[in-house]
């Protein structure tokens, strides 16, 4: 047994997670190349490696010629007087397979055979870690901040490193080298130097995936993350649905004094988060979207994506949000483009009575912002609407 050819093989396909095969075929290649370097041929060589015992022998098949003297190429020729030797009924003309001993190899040949292995290993390295990262493109892994590379940040991610562009940074947040955070897999490419990952922090589904981790519920299929609308670093929207009729599917976000949701806030340094009830119905989804405001009435024309939303005077603000962000969110999150107008509003353009629609009585509420009387229109890129 060849004691320490397998036990550095245990040791490569424990550590680098190579495998067993590839490993074999490498050291086959190495000894065919170290055969060529040598003799300036291989092609009567193989090799034979028992993967039990990790013995090894290299064997050439060579022609037997019968006068010594007319031996032209010992490579591939041998005399009829030798061949005996090894086989006492061959004959002139015929084959006979010796076997090389590999310790004669040169001193170049040797190393030109360590490199065919250090290079096979190299390259399997890099395939293990492609294949491991590639299966986990699309989702959450964990990450160190390295340094400062370019125009981004260079992401430890154990066996390899990811790249972090300054895009797909959440603009308000400050990384500082050696934190741990969580990024959301962008993509996977195979490359010369080895696997090229992009990873984001900003991405609308690394919220989703941060609740399929904390919630018991999302992960096992009993409520469902519809849609997602995103302003990294600052709001996020998100509508959820429960598949039963037992569990409600913002309470199981939210978690018993807010623990689940709460999880996820300080993972994203305080973005704030929305979640509300999906519905079928665009009405009742855009309503629920533009929570926290009150709404008087929504007229959604299904085929033309649009909606127009008819809120009490004091509630246009709060609808519209600040700088428009709660209106805007509630675009990209039903993809829809909304129109919205108070009372006031609505019964100078369409002669809109609210009696005629709800008799509901709102508070005289005060907030902070101040909109123009035009009311607000946000209109959404269907690309950006919903999950991506």
């Amino acid at each position: 047994m060849n004691s320490d050819l397998k036990v550095a093989l245990d040791m490569l396909e424990r550590e680098r997670e190579i495998s067993r095969e590839a490993l074999f075929e490498a050291i086959k290649n190495s000894l065919v190349t170290a055969c060529r370097n040598h003799f300036k041929s291989a092609d009567n060589v193989r090799v034979e490696i028992d993967e039990d015992t990790c013995e090894f022998h290299v064997i050439a098949t060579k022609e037997v010629i019968e006068l010594a003297d007319d031996v032209m190429d010992p490579a591939i020729e041998i005399s009829w007087d030798e061949a005996k030797e090894i086989d006492p009924q061959v004959q002139p003309g015929g084959f006979v397979e010796v076997e090389i001993n590999s310790k004669e190899f040169g001193r170049i040949a040797t190393q030109n055979a360590k490199n065919v292995i250090t290079q096979k290993i190299r390259e399997e390295e890099r395939n293990v870690i492609y294949n491991q990262f590639f299966e986990k493109k699309a989702d959450v892994i964990t990450g160190v901040v390295q340094r400062r590379v370019g125009k981004g940040y260079s992401i430890n991610l154990g066996k390899t490193d990811a790249l972090l562009l300054d895009t797909e940074c959440v603009p308000t947040e400050r990384l500082k080298q050696g934190g741990r955070i969580k990024v959301y897999v962008l993509d996977v490419l195979s490359t010369p130097k080895g696997p090229k990952i992009t990873v984001s922090r900003s991405h609308p589904t690394l919220v989703k995936r941060l609740f399929e981790e904390e919630v018991t519920e999302i992960k096992d299929g009993t409520v469902e993350i519809m849609a997602i609308a995103r302003e990294a670093g600052s709001r996020t929207k998100m509508a959820v649905v429960s598949h039963n009729p037992n569990v409600d599917p913002v309470g199981a976000c939210v978690g018993v004094n807010g623990s689940r949701v709460n999880a996820i806030v300080n993972e994203l340094y305080g973005e704030k988060i929305d979640i509300i009830n999906w519905s079928e119905n665009p009405g009742e989804l855009i309503q629920n979207a533009l929570s926290p405001a009150k709404i008087v009435n929504v007229f959604a024309d299904p085929e033309e994506r649009t909606a127009n939303v008819v809120v009490p005077d004091l509630q246009l603000s709060l609808a519209i949000g600040k700088s428009g962000q709660n209106a805007r969110l509630a675009a990209k999150l039903t993809n829809y483009k909304i129109d919205i107008k108070s009372e006031t509003q609505a019964k100078d353009a369409f002669g809109f009575r609210v009696e005629d629609y709800m008799g509901d009585e709102y508070g005289d509420e005060e907030y902070e912002e101040e909109y123009s009387e035009e009311g607000y229109t946000e209109e959404t890129n269907g690309d950006e609407g919903g999950e991506e």
